[in-house]
C-alpha cells in the first residue's frame, strides 16, 4: 500500500488559499437553451397553390428575413423543408429542417391553421355558367321526357339547380398566394 505523507497535505491547502476567491467561488457555466420567436416563411413559387385538405403534400419554404432558431442565425431566403398535414378546417404546415448553406439542420416548428375555402377554380363566373348550362340541358331534357315539350321554365329551373348544386358541391382546398407569409412557432 503506497502512502502520502502528512507533508504534502499543508502544500495542497496552501495552494487553494492562495487563489484569487472569485476563481474558487465561480459559478459554473450552463447551456442555455434558445426560444425563437415566430419564423416568417413563404411559398417560394410565383404559382398560386391549390391544397386538398385532405392530402399531406410535401413542400419547401424559404425564410422571407433574416431570424435566429435556436440560436442560430439563418439568413433570409434558406429553405425550410416539411409538408402541409390535414388538419380540422385546413392544414397544417409542419417543418422537419431548415437549410442554412450547405448545412442542414433539424427544426421542430408549425404553422397555425391554414383554413380551407370553396375551391374558387370551381365557383368562379365561368364554373358557374358551365353547371348552369349543363343544368339548362338537363332541364330541358327532363321537360321533354315528363312533359312532353321543353318550356321556359324547365331550362331556367334546370340552369338554376346547376348553378347551385355545382357551388355547393365545390371541393375544399387551402390556397397559398405566392410570396403568402405563413407564421411557423418553433417547439
Amino acid at each position: 500500500m503506497k502512502t502520502i505523507p502528512f507533508a504534502t497535505l499543508p502544500l495542497v491547502l496552501v495552494g487553494l488559499a492562495g487563489m484569487p476567491q472569485g476563481l474558487i467561488n465561480a459559478p459554473v457555466a450552463q447551456a442555455q437553451v434558445f426560444v425563437s420567436g415566430p419564423v416568417q416563411a413563404v411559398n417560394p413559387t410565383q404559382e398560386k397553390l391549390f391544397l386538398n385538405n385532405d392530402t399531406v403534400v410535401e413542400r419547401s419554404l424559404t425564410i422571407s428575413s433574416a431570424t435566429t432558431i435556436n440560436g442560430r442565425s439563418v439568413p433570409a431566403g434558406s429553405v425550410i423543408r416539411g409538408q402541409f398535414e390535414p388538419a380540422a378546417g385546413g392544414l397544417r404546415y409542419v417543418a422537419t429542417s431548415v437549410e442554412v448553406g450547405n448545412q442542414i439542420y433539424p427544426l421542430q416548428a408549425t404553422s397555425d391553421l391554414l383554413h380551407d375555402v370553396k375551391d374558387p377554380r370551381e365557383t368562379t363566373g365561368g364554373a358557374i355558367a358551365r353547371d348552369a348550362a349543363v343544368g339548362a340541358a338537363g332541364g330541358a331534357a327532363l321537360g321533354g321526357i315528363f312533359g312532353r315539350r321543353v318550356s321556359v321554365g324547365s331550362i331556367v329551373g334546370g340552369a338554376a339547380a346547376g348553378a347551385i348544386i355545382g357551388n355547393t358541391t365545390a371541393q375544399r382546398v387551402v390556397v397559398i398566394e405566392p410570396n403568402q407569409a405563413i407564421t411557423l412557432h418553433v417547439q
